[in-house]
């Protein structure tokens, strides 16, 4: 089909939201669409968005902005784009409500990219209302409130890469700065994209992991907000052992893809329900508990990079693409 317009709204603070836009919007400019996202995600100033979606098609709101001016800013937005799709992720009447009274009058093709949220947050706000003001919603893999509604369909989980574009092994111990005479040193990965006292507490613990007794590993801290950058993490997962982290949708699935042992704390979240998306072997409550767990693994020699298979996981971006191709057309 010819090229449709298409503008993704991906509010919502961490990486999340920002990611799956990222993601969805790789696959569509393969499909000959045109793509622009907005997000006003603390991390997003310091990445480069623009190589994956081409200049001027990201749109970064600061996170301070209340809503009124998000509004604003929005509508201002809708009426230069004039998108024949606006895909909207997680929230239906927008972050703030904002989208609310926009949504009814709107001509475009509306999408939601319906995934958990917490039942208070559901109930609070009336959202089967606005989820009804949706032609379609896209559930990426995990269960969500509206899932059985007649306008949802399920994909595999969204990633970010292809399992073809993620580096080698060697290359991608090379990029994480593992001296190349030490392929045996297995490597231990912090993620770190959260608030930000969760991004100092996610150095403490690189830290104390640096200087733990048992075998000795590479720790390397993986953060956007770092000043020497390593995005997207999930480039570089095959050359990691041990992935530790938080319960956050595109961490763990990212680690489930790529078969890396995960070791998380979930972290309370408004929205989010980290804790349900976690199995009880990847959940751990403390610092401590995650210093155990991970010496547990690094022990056991199962984590060997040369020893786990070439990932080969269906990227759900492409099939929810096609999804929305056919919505166009209905």
């Amino acid at each position: 089909m010819s090229g449709e317009r298409w503008l993704i709204y991906a509010l919502g603070g961490g990486m999340g939201h920002l990611t799956r836009a990222v993601a969805l919007g790789r696959a569509a400019l393969r499909r000959g669409h045109r793509v622009e996202v907005i997000t006003n995600s603390p991390f997003a100033p310091g990445l480069a968005l623009e190589a994956e979606l081409g200049e001027g098609n990201v749109h970064r709101l600061g996170a301070e902005l209340d809503k009124h001016s998000v509004r604003e800013s929005i509508e201002r937005l809708l009426d230069r784009v004039r998108p024949e799709v606006l895909v909207v992720d997680t929230f239906p009447r927008g972050l703030g409500g904002e989208l609310a009274p926009l949504l009814p009058g709107m001509k475009a093709r509306k999408v939601l990219v319906h995934r958990d949220l917490h039942p208070d947050y559901v109930e609070r706000f009336g959202l089967a209302r606005f989820v009804d003001t949706f032609d379609r919603l896209i559930v990426p893999g995990e269960p969500a409130p509206f899932a059985h509604h007649p306008r949802a369909v399920s994909t595999p989980p969204w990633l970010l890469l292809d399992a073809g574009e993620l580096l080698d092994v060697p290359t991608a111990r090379r990029t994480l700065g593992v001296p190349a005479n030490e392929e045996t040193v297995p490597v231990v990965a912090v993620l770190a994209c959260g608030r930000p006292e969760e991004v100092d507490e996610s150095a403490a613990l690189a830290e104390r992991l640096q200087h733990m007794p048992g075998p000795r590993a590479f720790v390397r801290m993986l953060s956007p907000s770092a000043t020497q950058k390593l995005w997207p993490a999930l480039s570089v997962m095959r050359g990691i052992d041990v992935l530790v982290g938080a319960g956050g949708y595109n961490t763990v699935q990212e680690a489930r893809a790529t078969g890396t042992p995960l070791v998380a704390i979930a972290q309370p979240r408004l929205y989010d329900r980290q804790a349900l998306r976690l199995r009880d072997s990847e959940r751990i409550s403390t610092l401590d508990e995650a210093l155990e767990r991970v010496g547990e693994l690094l022990r056991s020699g199962t984590t060997s990079c040369p020893e786990r298979p070439v990932p080969s996981y269906v990227n759900g971006t492409h099939e929810a693409v096609r999804l929305i191709e056919a919505s166009l057309s209905e």
